[in-house]
């Protein structure tokens, strides 16, 4: 009777487990529903135009917006007041009404996986739908200093590698203001702003720059990934404040000397650098309506007549490259690698990229890598899993001795338990050795999925056949027919071939493992196989790629370690028969 109800226990377990988890994958990969009709989705947003969905890749879901956007950025990129950006990672312009850098798309990356869609746009101007831009200018004691409507003069571009592009204006007053904008291989934009006095006495002003983006195009904030306000305050990165936290408090300022402030994504960063011996100010502010502000001010300067005084400002605006900003760091920028959200284990996760970035040099594809990490893995563990039989052998070898003990005691737990202990210690058994390998992998498990959810080497990057970002979940589920029939399955549902073959692998390591003694302890393992195929379908496809390559590393690994220990096999073969000539005695008795 306790058996049964133990069992029925775990299975209502196993059924919340499963059924629970469509909640949680939500939570960790939440998508928009595709299976909405376009028309409906801009009616709803009609109705709520401030209904916003937050994915991982972040920009905008709403269909309305998004055909807004599109729209002011066709009427707003044709105005002649601009000024082209060419790098090598980013293309835009830059409007000469107000100084900002309001128009950048990251060349490298595309929107999705489909090699024909557009390149990722980071900023937008303001006023449009996923507003995002930078600007830099001075506040004036008693001076007339440029504003968000001054129109710039500028040098010819377009900005580039090696080309500088300076802006400037006259105020009329004998002061010239001017930014001298320089632009590196990557995503740094370095902007100089400079005041001259050519007036009669001395004035004071007040340099400062900013970052100006609403929060309806961020990506999704959760407990594993940070999305928001983001900077290095004092000896590390702060990521303790989202964008609810600046909206209730209409502004946060973290303590500690700004090294950098800005605002992440997941894979985009948009950040500004001020002058390293310069004193400065830096906020983040809430201006309403789902818009927020990272400032960076500077003291107060006199600039005496005749003389010329200036700040410089770097401003980050790109893709969260480890290898990128690693080098960044190298140069100065402290703890820029540590933008990306690593977590406790980046100690492991930052080792795991590397050899995965080096194995994908070798073979050309990251689905290989991660076949040839999970062989590098298994293979630096297989001594400890040769250990593991040996304890399991020897563990089989004492079984009578055990069963003795138990008898003999059985109605003294304690010292039942100390003789046990007593029995490993004299033949030398470590009754643990068997969880050890597993403990091992736990965090390369986790470190690999992080890698994966944060690692921009593994967007959109393919494997092979119907595997096309191994960043994303298993696309082809077997419930629609591979995509045949009109519909998406909810996510608990959604089971692909990779989890097929997970479910199976696992399935055959089970069954390949001594069987256990305890009955409710088989049918657990009968199950949890299947369950795991269910919990897993909507994990990366990288990551159920190294779990199944896992499972056969771990078949061919058992199979060989069998034969070197052919009394394990023989008595695991022993235990089968016995356990199920009892189970056919138990069957018979109870008809």
């Amino acid at each position: 009777m306790d058996n049964q109800r133990n069992l029925l226990l775990a299975v209502v377990l196993c059924g919340l487990l499963l059924f629970g988890w469509d909640a949680g994958t939500k939570w960790f990969y939440p998508q928009p529903a595709e299976s909405v009709k376009t028309q409906e989705r801009i009616d709803a947003a009609a109705d709520n135009p401030g209904a916003v969905v937050r994915t991982r890749e972040g920009g905008l879901t709403n269909p309305a917006a998004e055909a807004l956007e599109r729209r002011d950025l066709a009427t707003a990129l044709k105005s002649p007041q601009r000024v082209r950006i060419a790098g090598p990672e980013i293309a835009g312009s830059i409007d000469l009404v107000g100084a900002r850098i309001d128009d950048l798309t990251l060349t490298a990356h595309r929107q999705t996986a489909d090699r024909d869609s557009g390149p990722v746009r980071l900023f937008s101007p303001a006023g449009t739908p996923a507003q995002h831009f930078a600007q830099f200018g001075w506040v004036g004691n008693g001076v007339k200093v440029p504003d968000a409507n001054t129109v710039w003069q500028a040098s010819e571009g377009p900005l580039s590698p090696g080309r500088p592009v300076t802006l400037t204006w006259d105020n009329g007053q004998g002061q010239r203001f001017g930014i001298e904008f320089a632009i590196d291989e990557n995503y740094l934009i370095t902007a100089k702003q400079t005041v001259a006095n050519a007036g009669a006495g001395p004035v004071v002003v007040q340099p400062f720059a900013l970052i100006n983006r609403t929060s309806q195009t961020a990506s999704i904030d959760q407990w594993t990934i940070h999305s928001g306000p983001v900077g290095y305050f004092g000896s590390g990165v702060n990521f303790g404040n989202n964008y609810e936290d600046v909206a209730e408090a209409g502004k946060v300022t973290p303590e500690g000397d700004a090294g950098w402030i800005g605002f992440t994504d997941i894979y985009w960063l948009s950040a500004l650098v001020p002058q390293s011996n310069a004193t400065v100010d830096a906020d983040f502010r809430s201006l309403g309506n789902d818009k927020f502000r990272a400032d960076v001010i500077y003291d107060p300067l006199t600039v005496p007549a005749g003389r010329q005084i200036a700040r410089t400002t770097r401003l980050f605006a790109g893709a969260k490259d480890s290898q990128v900003l690693g080098d960044y760091e190298r140069a100065g920028i402290a703890g820029f690698d540590n933008v990306i959200d690593w977590g406790w284990f980046g100690i492991i996760e930052k080792p795991i990229l590397w050899l995965l970035r080096t194995l994908y040099g070798l073979v050309g594809n990251f689905g290989l890598a991660i076949i040839l990490l999970t062989v590098i893995v298994r293979g630096v563990m297989f001594p400890i899993a040769q250990k593991q039989f040996a304890s399991m052998a020897a563990m089989r070898a004492v079984q009578p001795k055990m069963k003795a003990i138990q008898e003999r005691y059985k109605d003294d737990k304690a010292k039942q338990q100390q003789e046990i202990m007593g029995l490993y210690k004299s033949e030398g058994i470590n009754p643990l050795a068997g969880c050890l390998p597993i403990l091992l992998q736990i965090p390369i498990f986790y470190g690999l999925y992080k890698v994966l959810m944060v690692g921009i080497e593994m967007r959109h990057k393919p494997f092979a056949l119907w595997i096309q970002d191994l960043s994303a979940p298993d696309p082809a589920h077997i419930l629609n027919l591979f995509g045949l029939l009109p519909f998406t399955p909810p996510s608990f549902l959604a089971i692909g071939v990779l989890a097929v073959l997970l479910g199976i692998t696992m399935w055959a390591t089970f069954r390949l493992n001594p069987t256990a003694m305890d009955p409710i302890q088989q049918k657990m393992f009968s199950i949890m196989p299947w369950v795991l195929m269910f919990v897993m379908a909507p994990f990366a496809a990288g990551l159920l790629i190294y779990w199944i390559t896992s499972n056969i590393l771990t078949l061919a690994q058992q199979s060989y370690l069998y034969s070197k220990h052919p009394q394990l096999k023989a008595q695991a073969d022993k235990d089968k028969v016995d356990r199920d000539r009892a189970v056919a005695r138990d069957g018979k008795a109870k008809g």
